[in-house]
């Protein structure tokens, strides 16, 4: 087959690993700073696309314009979470952080399917069969603007986090507990400020994906496994390498997809994953403990 078939298909994965990408830095926001893995991440990004499906039936929102709203939701809904609930556990053994997120996990899921059902749910836009020309590819526009909308979430929050003073302060819990306890900050404040941006983020990824599947509540374990995949292969802890991770699992799942069947595109990520960890364990982007 001529080259540009696989230049688009490996365009449309990369665009695709964007969201992905997105949706895993907030999985690695949270684990970095509070040191605890949210087992209900994909149950979150779910919930995300439930919102912007509804948003877009009721209202005629597009997914984009819905993404903010969905974001302001989940950072209020992981703000709650982290100081009624998670706070209190983060000291804990990490057994009994798993039940407590695996229980959360499972009250959301069956919320939204006891709410929606198990039928999927879409949102029309109307450029759903647009095509963007760009040389030789032929880009969907849908995951076009989902990907660009995701370069800019994900650099707004690279930008918090490296020039705004509460980004310095999470960082500094990141690096030393207890070293920004004794000079004066209030830990579980910014723990439950991480928590509530990490569920923003995921929120924002779920409005997006919406442009790209339809919401159904069987895809939370599996956005779930696949957020923590992304964040092995990129670096624990680390947010480029949760966006970087993103990109080689979206684009290894495009050609696996087209290469062999749409079926085996899971292999080819847990390919990529073990690869990673045999020839780099830390992950591409994380550092040696």
């Amino acid at each position: 087959m001529p080259i540009d078939y696989y230049l688009n298909i490996a365009a449309s994965g990369l665009l695709t690993g964007l969201v992905y990408g997105l949706a895993a830095l907030g999985l690695s926001v949270i684990f970095g700073v509070v040191r605890v893995v949210n087992f209900a991440h994909g149950e979150m990004m779910v919930a995300g696309m439930y919102g912007a499906v509804l948003l877009g039936g009721w209202w005629g929102l597009d997914p984009l314009l819905s993404a903010p709203v969905m974001a302001a939701l989940l950072f209020a809904c992981g703000w709650l979470l982290q100081r009624g609930l998670v706070n209190k556990f983060v000291e804990r053994p990490e057994h009994m952080q798993f039940i407590l997120l695996l229980g959360i996990a499972t009250i959301l899921v069956n919320a939204m399917l006891m709410l929606f059902g198990p039928d999927a749910r879409n949102v029309q836009v109307p450029y759903s069969f647009d095509t963007v020309e760009i040389g030789p590819m032929l880009l969907d526009a849908v995951r076009l603007r989902a990907g660009a909308a995701a370069i800019v979430v994900a650099a707004a929050l690279f930008a918090f986090f490296r020039f705004s003073r509460t980004g310095k302060a999470i960082r500094a819990c990141a690096d030393n507990p207890l070293g920004a306890r004794v000079v004066g900050l209030n830990i579980d404040g910014l723990y439950a400020l991480t928590f509530g941006i990490g569920a923003a983020v995921v929120g924002v990824a779920g409005a997006l994906m919406t442009l790209l599947v339809d919401a159904r509540p069987q895809l939370a374990p599996e956005y779930t496994l696949l957020s923590f995949i992304i964040v092995i292969v990129g670096g624990l802890g680390s947010l480029p390498g949760a966006l970087l991770g993103g990109v080689l699992i979206g684009m290894s799942e495009a050609l696996a997809g087209f290469l062999l069947t749409p079926s085996l595109k899971s292999l080819f990520s847990y390919g990529v994953l073990i690869v990673v960890l045999l020839l780099r364990p830390q992950g591409l982007l994380g550092k040696r403990s």
